[in-house]
Formats: structure tokens, sequence, C-alpha cells
């Protein structure tokens, strides 16, 4: 029988007492390539913005001779591996609890093999985050953690292929492999999150199908770090439904730690593995930061992909060195390449001040109070209200 508990640090700070570590799952690093094509979706969603991207779409063809192409764009979070391991490791340790990192980058796995050189990281587990085609219309994506080292590489390969030819037999073959690796956790990341945009029913009909498939070789379903309550507390619900674990997943992108944890007694990553897939226990913690609206924190995650940071390496210190697309050529490269002189056009520039503007402190108070939440903090993630 699963056995799930949540807690929230707010309403109880000694809630590590106890524990021996804590776990920081699902995290990402400039080594992972977040897709533009949001963008494109954004314009589809919300009519009043669609000529305005539209008319950077024709500036774009007309003056610059480059399409705008959605797909094959994409932009990375500003920390580095090292960057990345640092801040996670550090809110852990500061709760009194032994520090476990493991990152998982959107199918790749540069982050940790980097990290692995580093003394301080070494044990860091081989982790990704699968972006897997499923039903025609929607990709799933699956935490893949504790990837056996010899092996990292092959395994890298086989969900490539799968990626690029996707079937359900295929599927069903790979994710029995992943089982049969007595160390590997496999994680169904924000589960009830339409990425595509397919509407609720459908895609909720979607992960109810692929869970009747292959739930079992998922290991634990994700409270996501950056999904708002009531995503969560369905989730939840969904767990309930399929008797299956939850467990922690903060998705940071930017330069907020994780907003959940997973506690554990284990002392190694390993260890931690057997605890849910064995012993099926698993301990999520909420942090303060999850206590935020959830616009608000939206915004400030919005914010850190466009700040810049003139002490990080370079090519992860400006917005625009972080953001790649294809040259006339077909080449992707920063856009600070590709910009005639260099610079952002003036309404580029203008556009990311205002956007910033909403992260001064006069205005960013004013919309945390607009979008306070203070009865979602009461409900939490499933309790009663009264």
């Amino acid at each position: 029988m699963a056995q799930s508990t949540v807690s929230y640090l707010w309403r109880d700070r000694k809630a590590a007492d106890g524990y021996r570590s804590g776990v920081s799952l699902h995290s990402h690093t400039n080594q992972s390539k977040e897709t533009l094509d949001f963008l494109a979706n954004f314009g589809n969603q919300y009519p009043l913005m669609r000529p305005i991207i539209s008319r950077m779409e024709r500036r774009s063809q007309d003056n610059h001779s480059v399409a705008v192409n959605y797909a094959a764009s994409y932009w990375t979070p500003p920390m580095t591996p090292k960057l990345a391991f640092d801040l996670e490791s550090r809110q852990i340790a500061d709760l009194g609890v032994a520090p476990m990192v493991s990152i998982s980058d959107h199918d790749n796995i540069k982050a940790p093999m980097l990290l692995r050189t580093v003394p301080s990281a070494r044990q860091i587990p081989v982790s990704v985050e699968w972006s897997a085609p499923y039903g025609g219309v929607q990709d799933f994506h699956l935490g893949v953690h504790n990837l056996p080292s010899a092996k990292a590489a092959e395994w890298m390969a086989t969900l490539e292929d799968y990626t690029k030819n996707p079937s359900d037999e295929r599927m069903g073959e790979i994710l029995a492999a992943l089982n049969a690796e007595p160390n590997v956790l496999v994680v169904f990341n924000h589960p009830l999150w339409d990425l595509y945009l397919i509407g609720k029913q459908k895609h909720e009909f979607l992960v109810n199908e692929f869970l009747l498939k292959y739930g079992n070789f998922m290991h634990a379903l994700e409270l996501n770090g950056l999904r708002h309550w009531e995503e969560n507390r369905e989730v939840r619900r969904l767990a309930e439904k399929w008797n299956m674990l939850l467990i922690s997943g903060g998705d940071r992108h930017g330069v907020e730690p994780n907003a959940n944890i997973n506690l554990t007694n284990a002392e190694s990553f390993t260890e931690f593995v057997h605890e849910i897939r064995t012993e099926k226990r698993s301990n999520v913690l909420f942090m303060p930061q999850y206590a935020n609206p959830w616009k608000h924190r939206i915004l400030q995650s919005t914010l850190d992909a466009i700040r810049h940071y003139p002490d990080f390496p370079t090519g992860s210190q400006r917005w625009d060195e972080r953001v790649y697309h294809p040259d006339a050529h077909g080449v992707v490269r920063p856009l600070c390449e590709l910009w005639p002189d260099g610079t952002a056009p003036p309404v580029m520039r203008y556009g990311i001040r205002l956007v910033l503007l909403m992260g001064t402190a006069p205005v960013s108070r004013g919309l945390r109070y607009a979008w306070s939440e203070s009865r979602q903090l009461r409900l939490a993630l499933g309790e009663q209200e009264g």
C-alpha cells in the first residue's frame, strides 16, 4: 500500500526533524533546451496578442530574411550545473539534513555528467526529464533518475530513438526495461498539466489510459513545485485512484530553489530509490516559496529567465545569449549573434524593460497582494476548510 505524506514548512518549522536527508528532484540548468512553442500557443490562446506577435514575425522576415521558427528555437535557464547544484544543496542543508540533488534537464544528461567531475557533486545521480510522445497529440514528461552510469549513454540513445519514432509497443518495452533496473526511479512529472492545450477532458483521458497501460512501471506521480494548488490537488486524487505514491518535483528553471523536496532517512540516492520503489514510502515537504501566489511565482520565474546576471559565465549572462534560433542558413545560434548590430531591436528592449518593471518592489508587492491565495493556503492539498 502506497504511503505518501505531505507537510508544509510554513506550518511546521520542525518538519525536517527526525530525518537524515533531503532530496531535490526535477530541476533544470543551462544544459536544458526549453521549447519556444508556447509563444505560438500564446498568440492563439490570447487573440489580443496575435497581431503583436504577427508583426514581430513579419519584421523578422522582411528586415533580416529569417522566418520565425518556434519549433526549432529554444531558450536555456540561466544557472550552470554547478550553480544549480549548490543552490539546491544549500536550501536542504539549511534544514539541518544532508542534501541529495537529482538534476533532470530535458532530454539530455550533460549536467550530471559534468558535475561528476566536481568533487562536491561526484555522487550526483545521472537523471533526465524524458519528453515521451503519446497519443499523437501530447508529450508526457517522465523523470528518469539514477540511470546506471555505464549504460547512461545507451539509455539516452534509446529514449531519443523513441521520441523520434513513438509507438505504444515500444513505450511498454522501454518502461519495462527501466523498471527492471532496480536502482532507477521513474516519475510521471506534472501528469495533469495539459502542455499542448488539447483540452482538459482529452488530456485526462490520455493520462488515465497511459496509467492503465504502463502504471505498473511508474514509481510515483509528481506534486510539481511550479504548478498551482488545484492541479496538485487533482494529482493527489489521481494517485489515490491508482494507489500510487506522490513525490516531490520542484521543476526549477530560474534562480529560486525548488519549492518542494522529499525527506528521507536514506543515506544515498540509491537507498532513497529503494524507499520509494520497494517500501513505497514518500515524505513530501513544501517549502515556504510555494505559499506565495502562483501567478506571482510564475512572474518571478519569467523575470529570472530574462534578467541580466553579470556574475554568471559568458553565455549565461544576458537573455539574448540564452535564446537560440536558426539563422538565414538554418544554423541555430544565440539571438545576440543574429541582431544586425549585436543589440536587440528597440521594441524588444522596451518590452523586456516593461516586464522587468513588474519585478520592482512597489509593483511586485501590489501584484502579490492582488494575487493572494489565502483560501488556497487554508485548503492546501486536500485538507477540509474550517
